[in-house]
């Protein structure tokens, strides 16, 4: 069997060599203009402006549709309502639409190959139209995918990016936590963050389950807020101290399963069967107390194999 080609990574470009400059952009192919003008305004929109993009000088047109001249395309991934209705309140709170969504020609009004979510959450919210970069070319919408390759946040990256928010802002922030629920998302972002920005290894998805169940919004305000936020940001890492020992220790007996440092927090965790919780500070210390009471010698194969297969 032959083997596959490897796929190679071309060379970065040598900067300002490449595509078109701003001002070239602005001269659009008037025909395609006006084919894409008489369509929007068929379906009720209004054209913005035509432009060239900076890459390939293909023109496009910026303008605004009715939302319900506007559908996705037949063929692309389920909506997920929990993305939908969380983009929605964020651009209620935000009071800003952004994004433009791209539109392609369809047989009744435009399809979007990009946008389904944006639109689906403009909606929801009653909006009456939205921005729209509109492509003359319909084959364009069975390519799109291949731009669509934005990388999902993982739990470091987003409680990095939160904690950077939180300093940044805490300097001239006059309102709690609460007050800038949009940009922190969690609480436990802003404790997160600064684990991972003390030890960019940090096991943060081992503590982030009971960092929803315990920490809440403070109702500090934020410079005040973030001298709390270290304070629990370094119990849960004398907490991380003690499970990383038992792990070190169970390892030297033998065990090798990657869910050691899951089975010692769940061993060590009785928030999980509570239907209150107590305040963050008293459930970290319970947790310790726990911890340092834990007793890896009574720790047998199967208990870690049955902790195995819960998680998975």
């Amino acid at each position: 069997m032959a083997k596959p080609k490897k796929i190679r990574a071309k060379r970065k470009q040598k900067a300002r060599t490449k595509g078109l400059e701003a001002a070239d952009c602005l001269a659009a192919d008037a025909k395609v203009v006006e084919s894409l003008t008489a369509l929007v305004e068929a379906s009720g929109g209004k054209a913005l402006s035509g432009y060239r993009d900076p890459w390939g000088g293909h023109t496009s047109l910026f303008a605004l549709l009715p939302v319900e001249a506007v559908e996705p395309t037949p063929f692309q991934r389920d909506l997920s309502d929990t993305h939908e209705k969380r983009l929605s309140v964020a651009i209620e709170k935000l009071g800003r639409y952004l994004d433009p969504i791209i539109a392609v020609p369809a047989e009744k009004g435009f399809f979007t190959p990009n946008g389904m979510h944006r639109l689906s959450a403009m909606k929801r919210l009653g909006a009456k139209s939205i921005t729209a970069l509109v492509v003359p070319d319909p084959e364009v919408q069975f390519k799109i995918l291949a731009l669509n390759i934005e990388k999902a946040h993982s739990l470091k990256e987003k409680s990095l990016e939160v904690i950077r928010m939180y300093r940044a802002m805490a300097a001239n922030a006059e309102g709690t936590e609460e007050d800038y629920g949009l940009e922190f998302e969690e609480p436990g972002f802003a404790t997160l963050g600064i684990l991972y920005d003390q030890d960019k290894r940090f096991a943060g998805g081992a503590y982030n389950p009971i960092l929803k169940r315990v920490d809440g919004w403070l109702e500090d305000k934020l410079p005040v807020a973030l001298k709390e936020r270290e304070k629990r940001a370094a119990k849960v890492r004398k907490l991380e101290d003690l499970v990383a020992g038992h792990v070190k220790t169970l390892q030297a007996k033998g065990f090798k399963s990657p869910y050691l440092r899951a089975f010692v927090v769940a061993r060590i965790n009785p928030l999980r069967f509570m239907k209150t919780v107590p305040a963050f500070h008293e459930a970290l210390d319970m947790l310790i107390g726990k911890a340092e009471r834990f007793d890896p010698g009574k720790v047998r194969q199967e208990d870690i194999s049955a902790a195995a297969g819960a998680a998975d």
